[in-house]
């Protein structure tokens, strides 16, 4: 069975009725997607009124979007909770509707304005705003003339607000009311208008946002066949001759194709062009080379450029097959995935471009090459960062359908939206290579019912009927809300996919193979302790052609689910990440993640060592959990005492040293897992281990016990940042010995002071239970190394001085240099 996904060519025109608005005829350049997002008025809590332009906002905040107001400071009553321990601090409150679902935070209502004037040049052109993502169920409102409400807090909408607005240059008032009431999410959503907002001035005449499509159906070595529709809508009063100019820009920025034809278009019409062009000697989009070409359209009346759209795309194939995997370009690629929600950790859900594109960067750096967005369509931003990285998406578009699994969630409003959520993220998503391929669904209740196989059957048609060149699939699980129903009963769902996506169950890839050859398995989550078992099937079967991990990162909410307690401690409060990421919520790798690089062939040799546990006590890790251990030999306290010791390695054997001393000799030609476990006496030092393979030394590790705290570090991922809100500084803050080394148990407080050219946006730990607030200059270090995260402070060139105190520790210092 072989899946090809490349369109043909389609002939002839597509039309639909509008309504159109007389203007008068004014021939001008325009642009597409203006940043619209600062200087917003806001207002956290109930308002009457507020729609009304006549509303009086003056002691409201000001500030920039995007905007997450569930990640700042709560004013709690700290009497109500005098009982609570810790003490509710930061954005944290016992009373969270969504409990340890959203991390104990607080959603509730919330209120946003934004005052602007158009000159009256603008007069006779289209102005459209659009909102790139909105939590949740918002109402909006110009000049007091109701717009409507989008209920999905994950998908991009827009609104033609033209015949509300004020031409003359007096103000224009446009009205945000946010609703995130009740248990809607089962995990961190943040709350506001959290993404990128943008408005557009266009001719009567214009490209419609979503309406290029470009694909590749032919690719060889030599020449690449570029297929483009384009909708154009015609809003003037009369028909309109006009011409569509077409370049494609190289990698390189040169112009490698081109074209011009002319066409009419009726009154109040929307119509689609199709035309092809030719590449020859194409660069082609790739993991390891994701080259991005440029397709501008434009509009031309008379000669006139009216209106112009441009969209990066790459010139790629994709394939699946039962024979032969996935294969990108003709290639075989193993799909190293992880699962990864929306959250930017201390940040929030707010979608910062610096923000998006860094953690694409963090799962490129660390072996992974895709990602699962779940269960949501993401930022553009996100996506554009995928593109530029070369990082496979699976694109997903619901955690429900009718049935909740939440009482306020999306069911409520699945029947009446879904087409247009559906559509939102598809004619939004299309063009970006990264996409491989598209999710309708995840963990679905209805998923083997009856309606939920008619449903799969609608939304995938849809799906289908928008963009035909990739395949579609859902991640399905066992029946854990159905105790008792057999697995079996999945099959009538799976066979509606082009891909068959699996949650948790590796262990019936082999039995559902002998019964159902034809399917194309790719594991759509799995957990950190399945690893191994997940990455030898991919390497042994080409039907099976990935794994996705849960999760990729840490996140806010689902707080605790990926625990290691005592056999008498509890998962309650203050628990408020999940805590089951490979890489926790700054960014700092993980103890599993350690593992995975063995078992990914990134590694040939790691090793950590477990916390002591207590006499007549034991460790009960939960499903997404993993042991507590860390890369560290720092026991003080435990000296003489045994230490469980995990050898993660591809070698035959691994020869222990302590101080330069062999204590012990492991064998591991018949571990069937790449792993081993010893048990050491601590003593301080140096413990090194050995790897060897076939008599020969190839890998060495060794942990090393640290001097005492001497001083403070700082280092930036980057040391210049551009004058942009949306650039961000990612500081590191370790505790180091007087020889430099990090102490990895140290857990000490740590303030910042930030030079008047820098701002805080936000401060963090890896600490799933360390409650404090994101938004103040401080705090504790967590494993020896917190994360403080800086934003230039205007729009100007200069410098942002940042130091870091530690009660008596010698200062950390940094310079990041901010340039226009």
């Amino acid at each position: 069975m072989v899946i090809i996904l490349l369109p043909s060519c389609k002939e002839g025109l597509h039309t639909n009725n509008l309504q159109f608005y007389p203007v008068d005829a004014m021939y001008a350049y325009n642009i597409h997607d203006v940043l619209f997002d600062d200087n917003w008025k806001f207002y956290k809590g109930k308002v009457e009124g507020a729609e009304d332009p006549s509303f009086d906002d003056s002691a409201w905040r000001v500030l920039d979007i995007p905007h997450d107001w569930s990640i700042e400071d709560l004013n709690l009553n700290s009497e109500k909770y005098s009982d609570i321990v810790p003490k509710p601090v930061g954005p944290f409150s016992p009373d969270s509707p969504g409990d340890i679902s959203t991390g104990y935070v607080l959603g509730g209502e919330g209120w946003y304005r934004k005052h602007f004037r158009l000159k009256p040049s603008d007069i006779g052109k289209i102005v459209k705003i659009t909102f790139d993502g909105v939590y949740m169920n918002a109402d909006f409102w110009i000049n007091g003339q109701y717009l409507g409400n989008h209920p999905y807090g994950y998908t991009a909408f827009t609104y033609d607000i033209t015949p509300f607005l004020k031409m003359d240059g007096s103000e224009n008032i446009l009205a945000v009311k946010v609703l995130n009431e009740g248990r809607n999410s089962r995990w961190y959503s943040g709350s506001g208008i959290y993404r990128h907002t943008w408005l557009s001035i266009t001719d009567p005449l214009h490209l419609d946002r979503w309406g290029i499509f470009v694909t590749t159906p032919e690719i060889s070595e030599s020449n690449a066949i570029i297929n483009i529709e384009a909708s154009i809508i015609n809003y003037y009063d009369h028909a309109l001759d006009f011409e569509v100019e077409t370049q494609i820009l190289h990698p390189d920025g040169k112009r490698v194709a081109n074209s011009k034809q002319s066409n009419q278009l009726n009154s109040g019409i929307s119509e689609v062009i199709y035309y092809e062009l030719s590449i020859d000697n194409p660069y082609l989009w790739s993991i390891e080379n994701p080259n991005l070409y440029l397709a501008e359209l434009s509009l031309l009346i008379d000669g006139k450029v009216v209106d112009n759209l441009s969209t990066t795309f790459g010139i790629r194939s994709i394939e699946f097959s039962v024979e032969n995997g996935f294969l990108l370009n003709g290639k075989p690629v193993l799909i190293k995935g992880g699962n990864m929600h929306h959250d930017n950790g201390p940040l929030g859900a707010a979608a910062i471009d610096r923000a998006e594109y860094r953690r694409v960067e963090l799962m490129k750096s660390f072996g992974y090459n895709a990602i699962r967005t779940s269960h949501n369509p993401p930022s553009r931003q996100f996506l554009d960062a995928c593109d530029k990285l070369g990082v496979l998406v699976m694109d997903e578009s619901f955690d429900q359908w009718q049935l909740p699994k939440n009482e306020n969630d999306y069911n409520l409003y699945y029947d009446d939206w879904w087409e247009r959520d559906i559509e939102s993220m598809v004619l939004r998503d299309r063009n970006h290579p990264s996409i491989f391929i598209w999710s309708i669904g995840n963990e679905i209740k209805e998923r083997a019912d009856s309606s939920g196989l008619q449903l799969t059957k609608v939304l995938k048609n849809k799906v289908n009927s928008l963009d035909p060149t990739r395949p579609v699939t859902a991640a399905i699980c066992g029946f854990w809300e159905f105790p008792g129903r057999p697995w079996e009963d999945t099959e009538p769902a799976f066979e509606l996919f082009d891909v068959q996506g699996y949650n948790y169950k590796w262990d019936r890839y082999e039995s559902d193979h002998q019964i159902f050859p034809d399917r194309i398995v790719l594991g759509t989550e799995s957990i950190a302790g399945d690893v191994f078992e997940n990455w030898q099937l991919v390497e042994k079967y080409p039907w099976v052609t990935g794994d996705f991990l849960w999760t990729s990162m840490d996140y806010l909410g689902e707080a605790g689910i990926g625990n290691a307690l005592l056999d008498n401690e509890k998962k309650e409060w203050p628990w408020f990440n999940a805590y089951c990421g490979d890489i926790d919520l700054c960014g700092f790798k993980k103890p599993q993640s350690y593992y995975r690089d063995v078992v990914w062939g990134i590694s040939e040799l790691e090793i950590a060592v477990h916390e002591p546990v207590p006499d007549g006590r034991k460790e009960i890790v939960s499903f997404w959990g993993w042991p507590d251990e860390s890369q560290s030999w720092n026991w003080e306290g435990h000296e003489g005492e045994k230490m469980s010791v995990s050898i993660y390695t591809v070698c035959d054997s691994v020869i222990m040293e302590l101080n330069g001393n062999k204590i012990s000799k492991v064998d591991l030609q018949d571990s069937t897992r790449l792993r081993s476990n010893i048990n050491l006496e601590y003593q301080p030092g140096e413990l090194k281990a050995n790897g060897y393979k076939n008599g020969k030394l190839i890998a060495s590790r060794s942990l090393k016990t640290t001097g005492k705290p001497h001083s403070v570090k700082l280092s930036a991922d980057r040391m210049e940042i551009k004058a942009d809100r949306n650039d961000l500084a990612y500081i590191t803050v370790e505790i180091i010995d007087e020889s430099g080394l990090r102490i990895p148990d140290a857990n000490l407080p740590v303030k910042f002071q930030i030079s008047r050219n820098g701002k805080l946006a936000g401060v963090g730990n890896g600490n799933p239970r360390d409650i404090k607030s994101f938004r103040q200059p401080e705090c504790s270090t967590f494993k020896g190394r917190c994360l403080l995260i800086v934003a230039p402070d205007n729009t100007e060139n200069g410098e942002i001085i940042v130091i870091a105190k530690s009660n008596d520790l010698a200062d950390g210092e940094i310079s990041i240099q901010v340039q226009k």
